[in-house]
């Protein structure tokens, strides 16, 4: 993980370094799901689009803006590093809730159906974060990539939420 002053748009500008803000958004996301806070905080990295297209997207064009891989690690597209504002902080939150759901074991990361559920439920978090954080209602479209493995979106993919 970069420094404090390593990945703006982490709340730096807010008098926080970045574990603090990692933190206090992981907080979010533990408060607002059933989940327990885990001992370690994920890592944050930030990346070109040219990754969540080959990573997420298996090379075809998509609009991921963050990622969690299983593996501890969440990305975000570079385009957001300097942005320090609620869509991004509610991202975090969203990526965050992945890395919760993958700690605690519920779901099983390869299983499509199990894919829909997970994104459901960080959507759901991301707006409940936004309502309570900002006291604004958060119009988020739901867009799934495809189901890894498969090669396909599962049945409900792109559904407005």
């Amino acid at each position: 993980m970069a420094g404090a002053r390593g990945i703006p748009g982490l709340g730096y500008s807010a008098g926080m370094g970045v574990e603090e803000t990692i933190a206090v958004l992981l907080g979010w996301a533990v408060h607002l799901s059933s989940y327990s806070m885990p001992e370690n905080l994920p890592r944050v990295e930030y990346r070109p689009e040219s990754f969540f297209i080959e990573e997420v997207c298996r090379s075809k064009n998509c609009r991921t803006l963050g990622w969690y891989d299983h593996k501890g690690t969440v990305f975000i597209d570079d385009r957001l590093r300097d942005r320090d504002d609620r869509f991004s902080r509610s991202l975090l939150v969203h990526e965050f809730v992945h890395y919760l759901q993958h700690q605690s074991g519920r779901y099983n990361a390869s299983d499509c159906s199990d894919h829909v559920k997970r994104e459901r439920e960080a959507y759901a978090i991301q707006r409940e974060y936004v309502a309570r954080a900002y006291g604004e209602v958060a119009f988020i479209r739901m867009v799934l990539p495809p189901c890894h493995g498969s090669g396909e979106r599962p049945a409900d993919a792109n559904v407005n939420k």
